[in-house]
């Protein structure tokens, strides 16, 4: 059964923008019962949300720069995130193996003595020394590297955190367009009048008490071109690559490398049978949507990541690559890797509520959208109050199949455990990709009245690509393959190739409608 989507003629806020902070702020909107619209002019977490490093974490190298503040309003998310969303997000235990021509040791464990303490842990361990030799983590290492630091962050599906803020956002009421671009604003009799232009060129205008600019690249130039104003912070734009290779290490702990250049790389566990290996700063001059790892930056990962590990790593060996475009805000560091990942929110109360957001990270996004919720809400005289410090992401709650222990790590397992036992004919690879692709969701896929249906490719069955391009707003092959799931790293060419084809056949029937309000 499709879903239906109907555009509001009127709505509190129309929020332009369908990355993590865009996503995030519709969703604490309206769960303050704002009526909001979402606007993104391509899929959701198209471009940078869905680059990332894969990471929550707090940032230990931003110590370096003395953004104490930065890293304690970081680490104090990252439990909340990880326990908000136990089926994409996870803890995960980082190597630092000790170079003693990078830090002293002493700088080391001062800086890990800060990185426990600026925050409140409740369950994530704190740092400690290892020796390399003995710990399962120095056996990928080159022999010198016999000293090292282990500490605690976590992992992400970032693209899957993007929607499934949008899920949320729907759920409480938000109306959530992809493939629909703001073609310009303009303010009468006090509100936003906003055009608004689909793939397939109809339009629709909107009216807005207030507009949300959380464009990300292109925060800038939405003012201007959009909007018609030439006022904008200051934003730099740094492009960082990442490459992906056939698994380099057995172990379940990430690395992270210190370079000569006084910046880090980390190499990560990636998709069960791979390493993810980034990031570089790169500034980029030309347009964001445009950007792709090129062959100076693969070239500088590999020889990075090959100066600690025993098994170099080749350019030749890297499997797919990707690269995103951050919007940092121009602090006047000479060094792009210097920059803050701080974010700042500008409100301009007249004619009309104007909030544009500025710089960010993945981490603080749930803090930087309780924020400008807070702000906008002021501006429009709404008495509403932020919620979402702990509340579930859609899937993020376990209760109807185990009873929470409070340790997400160990519930979504004992989650995917309970998925095989009432479910012992669905594969074990199946029910693992499942558990921690949807988490409770998962009923909706079990749920359809067709079964799981034909495998159009190993491990992807019709009923979940149904489920995708029903209730996601999956449309074509990249949707699916590189954001909503990581399968196309899985599958080759021919079978990539079978899913475009089902999806040039059937998405456009199996998708939700869009309909027209009354003016």
């Amino acid at each position: 059964m499709q879903q239906a989507t109907t555009i509001p003629a009127e709505v509190d806020v129309l929020v332009v923008g369908g990355g993590v902070n865009g996503a995030g702020i519709a969703r604490d909107l309206a769960g303050r019962a704002l009526s909001v619209l979402l606007a993104e002019q391509h899929d959701l977490a198209a471009h940078t949300s869905s680059a990332s490093t894969k990471l929550i974490h707090g940032g230990l190298r931003y110590l370096e720069h003395y953004e104490f503040s930065l890293v304690r309003k970081a680490l104090a998310e990252r439990e909340v995130l990880l326990r908000s969303a136990p089926h994409i997000m996870a803890p995960l235990r980082f190597v630092m193996p000790h170079d003693p021509a990078m830090r002293p040791v002493w700088m080391i464990r001062a800086g890990l003595f800060l990185y426990d303490h600026l925050a409140r842990r409740e369950w994530l361990p704190g740092s400690r020394a290892v020796d390399l030799a003995r710990h399962p983590a120095g056996a990928a290492l080159k022999p010198q590297f016999r000293r090292g630091f282990v500490y605690s962050d976590g992992r992400v599906d970032d693209a899957r955190l993007v929607v499934l803020c949008a899920l949320d956002a729907r759920e409480r009421g938000a109306c959530v367009l992809t493939r629909w671009r703001c073609e310009h604003a303009r303010v009468e009799a006090g509100r936003w009048e906003v055009e608004l232009r689909s793939a397939d060129g109809a339009t629709r205008s909107v009216r807005a008490r207030a507009l949300v600019n959380a464009t990300g690249p292109w925060a800038a130039s939405f003012l201007h071109q959009q909007l018609g104003t030439p006022r904008a912070q200051a934003l730099r734009l740094v492009k960082g690559s990442h490459i992906v290779v056939p698994r380099l290490f057995e172990h379940d702990h990430a690395y992270i490398f210190q370079n000569a250049d006084h910046r880090i790389i980390f190499a990560i566990p990636y998709e069960g049978e791979f390493t993810l290996i980034g990031t570089t700063d790169v500034e980029c001059h030309g347009d964001p949507g445009d950007v792709r790892a090129d062959a100076q930056e693969v070239a500088y990962l590999c020889e990075q990541a090959s100066r600690y590990l025993a098994r170099a790593v080749q350019p030749s060996a890297v499997v797919w690559s990707y690269c995103g475009v951050r919007p940092l805000l121009d602090d006047e560091s000479g060094d792009p890797s210097e920059l803050t990942r701080d974010y700042q929110l500008e409100l301009t109360a007249a004619p009309a509520p104007l909030l544009s957001v500025w710089g960010g990270k993945i981490t603080t996004f749930r803090r930087l959208a309780e924020e400008a919720a807070d702000q906008l809400c002021s501006a429009l005289q709404v008495r509403a109050t932020g919620w979402t410090h702990g509340a579930l992401l859609p899937g993020g709650d376990l209760s109807a199949w185990i009873a929470p222990s409070g340790r997400p790590d160990t519930d979504i397992a004992r989650f995917e455990h309970t998925l095989q036992l009432r479910h012992p004919d669905l594969p074990p690879a199946l029910c693992h990709r499942w558990s921690r692709s949807y988490g409770s969701l998962v009923q909706h896929l079990l749920d359809d009245p067709a079964g799981l249906g034909p495998e159009v490719a190993p491990g992807l069955h019709e009923a979940e690509l149904r489920y995708l391009c029903r209730r996601e707003w999956a449309r074509a092959v990249n949707d699916v393959l590189w954001r909503r799931s990581k399968l196309g790293l899985h599958y080759n060419a021919e079978q990539r190739a079978t899913v475009a084809r089902w999806l040039d056949e059937h998405a456009e029937a199996s998708g939700a409608t869009v309909r027209l309000a009354a003016k």
